[in-house]
């Protein structure tokens, strides 16, 4: 346990340092937005820390998958905000706070980020903290969800994306392919790769501890941050609501089919 704490306490200092960094950026840019950025960039820095210091197998093969999540999401984030505006998220923020705009940036977006990034995390300081040993079939089985997950939430991206740039839509919300299974297939996609690594941190002694990652995301795309914010503005929309009844929130399954009147 004492492995563990001590490797939690630089990972916090060190993601102290990392979200600082991006708030200046953020300061700079005038676009709180690059917080979504940094998010996937964080976790593959405290992924390659560990393969570098520990050496473990473990420890690199988690590495490997982080870098390929975190570096993908961050290169969909800035491609897809490079022509816009702020994301409307922050850029309310920025309207709400007026003159404690910097300081309630700092502590509400960044430090706040810096937290939830260290609890999210917790499977690959579990994983860096243990002892290295050979691989098994636990590792096996969570790098392929996780791997599943990664393919998931990047499919999901580009399939919205190509809806998007279409010039002519017959409807607002996409329903074809990952997105006529789930209305947030990304977000899906996402918790897999991280109750992947849970599956993997539990050849350590931390397992139990590391659950509180893939326990942290789940609940906020699906409870806090994510969905609940996303759909909140289509509330009572008729459309919405009519995708809504036939979509599935958040796990896959098939859409349901509308029941038709039948006269008598």
């Amino acid at each position: 346990m004492t492995d563990l704490l001590s490797a939690f306490m630089f990972v916090a200092a060190g993601v102290w340092v990392y979200m600082t960094g991006w708030f200046f950026v953020a300061l700079i840019e005038r676009r709180n937005d690059v917080a979504d950025t940094a998010w996937g960039l964080g976790f593959a820095a405290i992924a390659a820390f560990f393969a570098a210091r520990t050496e473990s197998p473990r420890s690199l093969l988690v590495a490997c998958v982080v870098a390929a999540w975190g570096v993908r999401l961050a290169l969909h984030i800035t491609r897809r905000n490079r022509d816009r505006s702020e994301d409307r998220r922050y850029a309310q923020w920025r309207e709400e706070w007026q003159r404690f705009f910097v300081l309630r940036t700092y502590a509400q977006v960044f430090l706040l980020q810096g937290v939830l990034m260290l609890l999210v995390a917790l499977p690959i300081v579990a994983i860096g903290a243990s002892a290295p040993t050979s691989l098994g079939a636990l590792d096996s089985v969570g790098a392929a969800i996780a791997i599943t997950g990664l393919a998931f939430e990047a499919s999901a991206d580009a399939q919205l994306a190509r809806f998007r740039r279409r010039r002519i839509r017959r409807t607002r919300f996409l329903e074809r392919g990952l997105w006529g299974w789930s209305r947030h297939p990304n977000y899906f996609g996402e918790t897999l790769v991280w109750w992947g690594l849970w599956i993997v941190s539990l050849s350590t002694p931390y397992a139990l501890i590391a659950l509180t990652g893939p326990v942290t995301i789940t609940l906020l795309l699906t409870k806090v941050s994510g969905i609940p914010m996303l759909e909140r503005r289509y509330a009572g929309d008729p459309e919405f609501e009519a995708y809504k009844a036939r979509v599935s929130a958040f796990i896959p399954r098939p859409p349901k089919r509308e029941k038709r009147s039948t006269a008598t």
